[in-house]
């Protein structure tokens, strides 16, 4: 996300030193807000199908690794419908039927899932994506195109920017840079510049 050279340590280390002596630089952080508890997120905040995935995977303690997800993944896809979502973006508020939502401030999560490939963590604006209901089907040969971005033509596939966005659902639980959040409704905002960075 900070394109800093994850594969050569001398080359990272270098950059973070720079910044040292600069002071870093500033990027935008996502706040999201729910019942009174406030959690802050770098990149990507999502509810929907990827939640329950990780919901599950946590729950099991074996197999180790990605090994994991990947079963959790096709165990859940085995009974997922489509969730009937109510969002509020920038005050219009909607009806939506998804298959998830997410609201990423970064441009990927999941181990390289490239969700927003035109996201900006300098822009002060958040990018919300949404993918549609979809067959299983479809959603299994649209998956893989997440890792390197070329899901963004998809007719099931919406990207917007949004600087604010209330996402209600019942039963559905958030996840935040990994970490579950809990369940919805959730206000989520951007904040311009909140995070200093050595990078």
């Amino acid at each position: 996300m900070l394109e800093l050279p994850r594969h050569d340590i001398p080359a990272a280390v270098e950059r973070v030193l720079a910044a040292l002596g600069s002071g870093g630089r500033r990027i935008d952080a996502g706040r999201a807000v729910s019942a009174g508890r406030t959690h802050w997120f770098a990149g990507v905040l999502s509810a929907g199908f990827d939640a329950a995935v990780n919901e599950r995977a946590n729950a099991w303690r074996w197999p180790r690794g990605q090994s994991r997800y990947n079963l959790a993944m096709l165990r859940e896809l085995a009974g997922f419908t489509a969730i009937d979502y109510t969002l509020t973006v920038d005050g219009e508020r909607r009806r939506q039927g998804a298959m998830l939502v997410s609201v990423a401030n970064g441009r990927s999560m999941g181990g390289g899932m490239a969700i927003a490939p035109e996201a900006s963590l300098e822009d002060g604006l958040l990018d919300l994506f949404v993918v549609h209901p979809l067959s299983r089907a479809a959603l299994l040969a649209v998956f893989p195109k997440v890792f390197t971005g070329r899901h963004v033509g998809h007719p099931a596939v919406e990207l917007r920017r949004v600087r604010r966005v209330v996402l209600e659902a019942d039963g559905v639980v958030a996840y935040a840079d990994g970490e579950r959040l809990g369940p919805l409704p959730l206000t989520i905002d951007v904040v311009p510049g909140a995070l200093r960075v050595l990078a």
